[in-house]
């Protein structure tokens, strides 16, 4: 079977296939084209298993007006080839109810997968609101990372009013205070935890130590990533996305889970608390915190006292509106990872009391 990536199969599909079509049978239509938003091959993590479902030979337009989507679905419905680099053009329904794959057919009409949105509509549906029109603290708090990720990962293939490129760049990172507050929200779920996954063990509770253990390298992994200026994606991707940094902690993390003792799970996870606090003090977002791991007050646990990277980062914040969060959770992904939250824009937005009241 073709080698071929979702993200290059679809810019040849738009050039190839689409933009002809497009050109002759409406000159006039002025678009964006671009592949972002959900799937897999956004984010370059496709692979032949994602091909049972949405993936294949598709685009997303972005036009001024949605009167047009009828007529660009039309068009290309009747002279879209029934299959392009190897691949059907036509999707049809799956056992899964909403969800499409490719469909062979011998002649068209096609049932294709060239999506036509209004920009401004588009981002509403995706984030609850158009950062074009401003884009506050708050609404960089409550809007998930992996949303954030999903508008800024994939391909712009053309962009002739720049107003999808604009919005790219303006969603690309967080601004350098609400950054701080993101990460000072997962040192403050670590100092939660760190001191706990031996405490449990010690009273025979294992599976319980394993289970806080594994909590902890998630968001060790998550603030990973945040330290390097990287959305993290939704957990099925989360490792993927980790194991590309490169990072030394890695193969504590791994050490951790693998741990069949506590004290074993202990000393992996503390190596990979002062790898990821001296990553931190490498940042220069603040002063130095010293890195290395102390005793829980007496007791025989070994601890970082993460409270001391939130107290660190909230002292270095300067923004007023970012300085007015009145608590430690941090942004909305440190709060929650409930899909039924994270994919829905009405949901999540009902959280913004929780940074701009105090």
């Amino acid at each position: 079977m073709s080698q071929l990536r979702g993200l290059e199969l679809s810019r040849r599909f738009y050039f190839e296939a689409v933009r002809p079509v497009l050109a002759r049978r409406l000159p006039r239509l002025e678009h964006a084209a671009a592949l972002i938003g959900w799937s897999s091959e956004v984010l370059g993590f496709d692979d032949e298993t994602s091909r049972d479902h949405q993936w294949g030979p598709r685009v997303q337009l972005f036009v001024r007006d949605a009167a047009s989507t009828p007529d660009v679905t039309r068009a290309l419905a009747e002279e879209l080839p029934p299959e392009f680099a190897g691949f059907p053009t036509n999707f049809g329904p799956t056992e899964e109810p909403g969800t499409v794959r490719m469909t062979p057919l011998e002649n068209g009409p096609v049932s294709h997968r060239v999506e036509t949105f209004v920009l401004d509509q588009y981002l509403r549906r995706w984030i609850g609101v158009d950062p074009r029109a401003g884009f506050t603290a708050v609404d960089w708090l409550v809007t998930p990372a992996q949303r954030l990720l999903e508008l800024t990962a994939g391909e712009v293939f053309v962009d002739p009013t720049g107003e999808l490129t604009r919005v790219r760049r303006l969603l690309a990172w967080y601004p350098h205070d609400v950054w701080l507050l993101v990460m000072a929200g997962l040192w403050r779920r670590v100092a939660q935890l760190e001191h706990l996954v031996g405490r449990a063990a010690s009273r025979g509770d294992e599976l319980g130590s394993r289970v806080m253990a594994a909590s902890l390298t998630r968001d060790l992994m998550r603030l990973a990533l945040i330290q390097e200026r990287r959305y993290p994606p939704y957990s099925k991707w989360l490792g993927t996305a980790y194991a590309s940094l490169g990072r030394p902690e890695a193969p504590a993390l791994e050490a951790a889970l693998a741990a069949s003792r506590w004290d074993a799970r202990e000393g992996a996870l503390v190596q990979a608390y002062e790898h990821v606090a001296a990553r931190h003090n490498g940042l220069g977002v603040t002063d130095p915190i010293d890195p290395t791991v102390r005793s829980f007050f007496g007791r025989p646990f070994r601890v970082l006292f993460a409270d001391r990277l939130v107290e660190a980062l909230r002292a270095a914040i300067t923004d007023p509106a970012v300085r007015a969060v009145a608590h430690d959770a941090g942004s909305v992904d440190a709060i929650s990872d409930n899909v039924d939250l994270l994919t829905r824009p009405k949901l999540w937005r009902e959280l913004a009391g929780l940074y701009d009241r105090p």
